[in-house]
């Protein structure tokens, strides 16, 4: 077959470190689903894959005995199923299904005895974090990962939204009793993401008041006609970074506090007097967290999946525990998860936010111009097996 791979000797700008070679189609185990991809979705991991950065995968996998020295990437795929494995109920070949890119071992004994098996510790990202991904002809992967495709989106459509969507989806629906509810304020940082396109579109769906935040005012009509109640520009405000110290000190409390509730009212401004966000969807992290942590509403959750901007996040502890706020981490999502957003799209309420296909020989192209933040707001898709965009639909 042929794939786009990452060798270690290539490991650095994007646009080199993927090339297409030939290499044989991956034996299944009787679990596993192999599956002729005709589309694949674009996500950061793999422009860390193609840098070696910040984890060798091809490394990291070899010391744990696996024998290949590339990576093929790709998390996010649609595609139809070729072959199956012997214990495999839950699809038959021929069929056209979405992936999704939680991975476990079913013998784990977490999982075993019914716990969220993101928490399992076989748990893995496939495609960033094992391999066998979506971009090449065909891609290995275990049942539980395939999803009915949408009959009414393209192969490109479908490739599009299932990383992002069920990420998101877990941050504001699974953190009981953090999730989102009719009426809730929901702050959305990077809202014309992939990410932050999502997330608009599932508060909506759950009767909530999405507030989204973004870079530049073009960005604006993009998150208002996905369904933001409005949409502030962080660059009007400069009081972003991690806190010091001097936060101890008052003066320096009172100046950052100030600007902080500047902040605050800009969301008032939208949402109403008093109105704060009872989530905040976070992923830039080092830059932000501490203004979230700030405008969350008693009782409320910070939820964060990333870290755009820096790892080393700060809070003031006093808002976090006297107002008994809540700072949670989610990763991916489980198949409930996944399931639960593959279901909105397939009821018309989630739109993919396709912004631009690019052909298979573009893999590092697009890889390269995401690494650059030159992307277009919503997602990107790789065609593969699909020869021309549009195809797919029903």
């Amino acid at each position: 077959m042929h794939a786009q791979l990452i060798r270690p000797a290539r490991y650095g700008e994007p646009e080199q470190a993927f090339q297409s070679e030939e290499i044989p189609v991956p034996e299944i185990k009787s679990d596993e689903v192999l599956v002729a991809v005709m589309a694949a979705g674009v996500n950061y991991n793999n422009v860390w894959a193609a840098m070696g950065y910040p984890v060798d995968v091809i490394a990291a996998r070899n010391k744990k005995g696996e024998p290949e020295e590339f990576h093929i990437g790709g998390s996010d795929a649609s595609g139809i199923v070729y072959r199956v494995g012997a214990d495999v109920k839950n699809v038959k070949v021929g069929d056209e299904v979405v992936l999704h890119c939680g991975i476990w071992d079913r013998t784990d004994p977490w999982v075993l005895s019914g716990k969220d098996p993101m928490f399992a510790p076989s748990q893995l990202i496939w495609g960033y974090e094992t391999n066998w991904g979506s971009f090449a002809q065909f891609c290995k992967v275990q049942d539980h990962q395939c999803l009915p495709k949408p009959p009414g989106l393209s192969w490109e459509e479908a490739a599009a939204y299932m990383l992002v969507g069920a990420t998101a989806y877990r941050m504001l629906h699974h953190w009981t009793p953090n999730t989102v509810q009719p009426g809730d304020v929901v702050l959305i940082w990077g809202g014309a993401g992939g990410l932050g396109a999502m997330a608009i579109q599932i508060v909506k769906a759950a009767g909530g008041i999405p507030i989204a935040i973004v870079s530049e005012d073009d960005k604006v009509d993009f998150c208002k006609r996905l369904g933001a109640a409005g949409v502030i520009n962080r660059k009007r405000f400069n009081h972003w970074g991690a806190l010091t110290s001097e936060i101890n000190k008052p003066e320096e409390f009172a100046r950052w506090t100030k600007a902080a509730r500047e902040f605050g009212k800009a969301i008032w401004d939208i949402a109403g007097k008093g109105n704060n966000p009872r989530i905040v969807f976070e992923h830039p992290g080092e830059t932000t967290i501490p203004t979230s942590m700030f405008v969350c509403e008693t009782g409320g959750m910070v939820v964060i999946c990333a870290g755009t901007t820096g790892f080393n996040a700060t809070v003031d502890l006093r808002y976090l525990w006297m107002r008994q706020k809540r700072l949670q981490g989610s990763h991916f999502a489980n198949d409930e998860n996944a399931a639960g957003f593959n279901q909105l799209v397939m009821d018309g309420k989630i739109d993919p936010c396709l912004s631009r296909t690019f052909r298979y020989e573009e893999t590092g192209l697009c890889h390269q111009i995401m690494k650059r933040n030159e992307h277009p707001p919503g997602n990107m898709s790789i065609l593969v097996g699909a020869s021309a965009p549009g195809q797919g639909r029903k």
